[in-house]
């Protein structure tokens, strides 16, 4: 049923912990496909071969969005389930996904967990803030108790859409590469085409480090990712979250165009002017 994508670059400790929570979740219904970026010692892709896990491989690093377009081509199964490479799975996920799936009868929506981390996240649960401290049975003891309402206007991972969804929209836009507001224009793309069900599922957890890989130089690829968006947009990625998304408001019902308020026109005069500076101003200087 799931095709599970999970990009990774010189993360390999990460990485096994990441598909041992998947494969010890007593899930059925999934594969795994990983994208190995780089790798020069071979270990990582000599611990998927001997997992019998799928995977595909650029000597290089091609950048998160590139990686998941690469790796989703080898997808077998109805639904793209992407996470990444330092999440850890809580079990029941699949269970929670086909409920839900099964729940809204059709294919048009963008369906995504809630994320634990030590100081930020979704929920705020400290089980350690790297491999090295990480409690894994203080994990598996409390992830239940931690309750959270089913939440509007997600774009984090992980998340899953129909393979007909994805194919559609044409996967993640390469020209975000190495990846940020890559997911905002991902959801873009999908409210295009008339998609508006944007859940993130209380019950569907992930413990996350932190995008121990994406962090590094993170201020400088944050600014280019958010340009890009604007410019291809013409909207910031913070004021699509705001004013369509919705995000980080509780869950009621599919979302529907903005409401035409003072402070959308005055928010989106805002961005026209960042807008014009990027397309004009800033070429010059």
């Amino acid at each position: 049923m799931f095709s599970i994508i999970i990009p990774t670059y010189n993360n390999f400790p990460y990485l096994e912990m990441c598909i041992q929570s998947i494969l010890k979740s007593n899930a059925k219904n999934y594969e795994i496909i990983v994208h190995v970026n780089d790798d020069k010692n071979e270990s990582t892709r000599q611990f998927l071969r001997k997992k019998d896990i799928q995977y595909t491989y650029s000597a290089e690093n091609l950048g998160l969005c590139t990686a998941i377009n690469t790796a989703t081509k080898k997808a077998n199964n109805e639904y793209i389930l992407y996470t990444h490479d330092d999440m850890y799975v809580c079990p029941g996920w699949e269970k929670i996904l086909e409920n839900e799936i099964s729940k809204i009868g059709h294919n048009n929506f963008y369906l995504s967990g809630s994320i634990i981390e030590p100081n930020s996240g979704h929920i705020q649960f400290n089980c350690g803030n790297n491999l090295q401290n990480f409690d894994e049975q203080k994990l598996l003891n409390n992830y239940k108790k931690l309750h959270l309402l089913d939440h509007q206007g997600t774009h984090f991972a992980p998340h899953c859409v129909h393979i007909d969804v994805w194919n559609q929209v044409g996967g993640f836009s390469e020209e975000f590469n190495p990846g940020i507001a890559s997911d905002p224009d991902f959801n873009m793309k999908l409210w295009k085409i008339g998609i508006r069900i944007f859940k993130g599922l209380g019950s569907f957890k992930v413990y996350h480090f932190g995008s121990v890989t994406t962090r590094k130089n993170k201020s400088i690829t944050q600014n280019r990712g958010d340009n890009t968006f604007l410019l291809k947009w013409g909207i910031t990625t913070k004021f699509f979250k705001k004013y369509y998304l919705k995000s980080k408001t509780t869950y009621i019902s599919p979302l529907n165009n903005p409401n035409f308020s003072f402070l959308f026109f005055l928010d989106l005069i805002k961005c026209k002017f960042r807008f014009l500076y990027l397309k004009f101003v800033n070429i010059f200087f």
